[in-house]
């Protein structure tokens, strides 16, 4: 993974597999910083790893459909309240008129946010049946240990969206499964209510968003965190290639295969190759053009479609 930027006037502070975390140089050490900065880099992982090349653009993509959901979902809109966010002003008015806070160089890729008190817990909620899901669903006829009807199919429309928390592990591990009871331990009855709550109204208000652009949103996950005021407030990314699953409705609708009903937006066509010429053990081998190439395609042609 290559070394994060220099930036200067931020320091440096933590790298995920896809984002790099920087706060002002001049923030104490030891103290949540007031103002933080995210930077989206081009990087894609897939197995827990990250992969070689990156993927064009992908961090600008990823960035802009962060912001235009974070403005969809901050405005509310035909009597449904506003979710209050984590951005904060990127330009300041001084003696020399109006000044970007954003580096040059990371300009379209990166957001300013205020600090916040993170929630432990990655609230997933899930419309359709699929993945890790589907997969359980086969062996208990659960999802993360909640009953399903019988004879659902895989790629199903569940009866209704499902919260299915996950407490995020330190850096290096697996975010672990855990039930509504353990989320009441980690956070309290009245944050674990909140979370669920908030998780499941933003999903469904994006649903109906993506639907009326002839997309299914079907599953996600949110980061919460709690500001100054005490007020629980949406963070990190939210509702990307990266975050979530999108299908084409119409397909979905018409095809006769999981393959054809699924075709995702994001970097599936990275983990079906990877899982087809790698057997996950040792470094993984570089991407093909043409792999990356359609991935990046994946990316732009949803932002296309939900923004347009």
């Amino acid at each position: 993974m290559t070394s994060p930027l220099a930036l200067p006037g931020w320091r440096h502070v933590y790298s995920g597999k896809v984002r790099d975390l920087y706060v002002p140089a001049d923030s104490p050490g030891d103290a949540r910083a007031d103002l933080m900065l995210v930077v989206a880099s081009d990087r894609v992982s897939a197995f827990d790893h990250v992969l070689e090349p990156g993927i064009p653009d992908k961090g600008v993509l990823l960035t802009t459909l962060s912001l235009w959901w974070f403005d969809r979902l901050v405005t509310g809109g035909d009597g449904e309240r506003g979710i209050p966010n984590h951005l904060a002003a990127d330009r300041v008015l001084d003696a020399d008129g109006l000044r970007a806070l954003i580096p040059a160089a990371v300009v379209g890729r990166a957001m300013l946010v205020k600090g916040l008190e993170m929630q432990p817990i990655e609230c997933v909620v899930r419309g359709y049946l699929t993945g890790s899901g589907w997969t359980e669903y086969q062996d208990s006829g659960t999802v993360c240990g909640i009953p399903l009807p019988s004879g659902l199919e895989n790629g199903d429309r569940l009866p209704e969206p499902i919260f299915t928390p996950a407490f995020k592990a330190p850096m290096g591990e697996h975010d672990e499964n855990i039930s509504y009871e353990r989320t009441i331990e980690l956070v309290g009855v009245e944050r674990a209510a909140e979370l669920r709550d908030l998780s499941l109204e933003v999903y469904r208000r994006a649903s109906r968003i993506a639907e009326a652009r002839g997309l299914i949103l079907a599953d996600t996950k949110f980061e919460f965190g709690i500001d100054e005021a005490g007020v629980m407030t949406l963070a990190d990314e939210v509702l990307t290639s990266d975050s979530s699953r999108y299908w084409d409705a119409a397909a979905w609708r018409s095809g006769t295969t999981p393959a054809e009903r699924m075709a995702s937006f994001d970097k599936q066509i990275v983990r079906d190759w990877l899982a087809a010429h790698w057997d996950k053990t040792g470094t993984p081998p570089q991407l093909p053009a043409e792999v990356v190439a359609r991935t990046a395609a994946r990316y732009r042609e949803l932002l296309a479609r939900l923004t347009s």
